[in-house]
């Protein structure tokens, strides 16, 4: 009985290495006979990864979007300065382009005719006449009043008015405005064409007449208006001389020129 069990196990090894392929020499190297082989494609040797697509990206709002920068404008030449007296006038309290104008919406403008017998020329208004809307207001005023009086003068004689419309942001100008008003000052002169100029503060007095003011005491300065010398003489804005009566002395050296030869 025991022999027909061994006889039947060692057929059924017999049969198991038949199916495996060993009872016969088929190479050097073992073989798995029992591995399901790869269907016929070379791209069946690599697993294929699998690739999500990337969601569509959301638009982004309005104000966030790229906005196509624009073309560099052309940069604008000097501006063209009005040849006629009413035009110019008309210019300095409407044009757009007016040097000087852009620092406040209020404009101080001149005040007289062309041909006065003396212009009263500042750098730009004071505050006090940013807020009383004419030049030389309040307190300041009536003093510049009565150093006119002092040489036998009027305001309502002269022509006053000043450089810039408007005045800039702690009283000083530089760079490219500065440059603008330099421009502006001498034409302003040569169609204002009065006998006698009287520069009032150091701010004018340095671009009119590059001069510093305590160097303008008691002097005629040089002021050349189309070939022809301008009877000039400076004084410190009264507003200073108001803060400062020491200075008066100074101002006065200078007005009393104006009365010699008369």
């Amino acid at each position: 009985m025991g022999g027909q069990n061994s006889a039947l196990l060692a057929e059924s090894y017999s049969d198991w290495w038949s199916l495996a392929g060993v009872e016969a020499l088929v190479g050097e190297e073992p073989a798995g006979w029992l591995d399901v082989p790869p269907a016929n494609d070379a791209a069946a040797s690599k697993p294929k990864r699998v690739v999500e697509a990337e969601p569509e990206p959301l638009p982004l709002p309005a104000a966030l979007q790229r906005q196509e920068t624009p073309e560099a404008a052309e940069p604008k030449g000097p501006v063209v300065f009005p040849d006629d007296w009413n035009e110019f006038q008309s210019w300095l309290a409407t044009g757009a382009d007016v040097p000087g104008s852009q620092w406040d919406a209020r404009r101080i403008l001149p005040v007289g005719e062309a041909g006065a017998p003396l212009m009263l020329f500042t750098a730009w208004p004071e505050i006090d006449d940013q807020q009383g809307g004419t030049l030389f207001s309040g307190a300041a005023g009536k003093l510049l009043d009565a150093m006119l009086r002092a040489i036998g003068m009027a305001r309502a004689d002269c022509y006053v008015a000043s450089l810039a419309v408007t005045r800039p942001a702690g009283g000083r100008c530089d760079g490219p405005d500065a440059a603008e008003l330099d421009r502006l000052l001498w034409h302003h002169l040569r169609l204002a064409k009065p006998e006698r100029l009287l520069l009032i503060g150091s701010d004018i007095t340095r671009m009119a007449a590059a001069t510093a003011l305590p160097d303008a005491r008691g002097r005629l300065l040089n002021i050349n208006q189309d070939g022809a010398k301008m009877e000039t003489v400076a004084v410190a804005h009264p507003v200073m001389l108001l803060a400062r009566p020491a200075q008066k002395a100074a101002a006065w050296d200078s007005l009393k020129l104006f009365n010699r030869g008369r």
